[in-house]
């Protein structure tokens, strides 16, 4: 389990489904390349967000562990996607998707709606940082 601080300050409007800010304890620092819903072979799965928010979750979850993290360690997690209003629209389902991979751990999280990714079928990319604890 993760020794790092969530830190929700009171005269703050409250934080649901991320964190003001985080504390991290001294450890090993992993930065995550930005995660799509792409497949191994590279092809972006799903033709909804929120397919595509699963498979790009799982993907950072495969990342944080091939370097030796679990998804506890991050402290924060910067959501791109190509669709604002639809993110708005599910934000249930992507909640529920959310604590299938992450659980109810809830990092330092920004959403920044973007005319575009890198791959032209991708809708939503996430980038990471996540810290070890010594």
């Amino acid at each position: 389990m993760s020794r790092h601080r969530i830190v929700n300050p009171p005269e703050l409007a409250p934080a649901r489904g991320f964190a003001h800010a985080v504390v991290a304890v001294p450890g090993q620092t992993v930065y995550l390349g930005g995660q799509t819903g792409a497949d191994a072979t590279g092809r972006i799965v799903g033709a909804t967000l929120v397919e595509q928010f699963d498979a790009a979750l799982a993907n950072v979850v495969a990342a944080l562990r091939a370097a030796g993290a679990e998804p506890d360690h991050l402290v924060s997690l910067t959501m791109y996607v190509t669709d604002v209003d639809d993110y708005r629209c599910h934000t249930s389902d992507l909640g529920a998707v959310y604590r299938r991979h992450l659980h109810r751990h809830y990092p330092a999280i920004a959403l920044f709606g973007v005319v575009a990714l890198a791959d032209p079928a991708a809708l939503v990319e996430l980038v990471g940082v996540a810290v070890v604890p010594d």
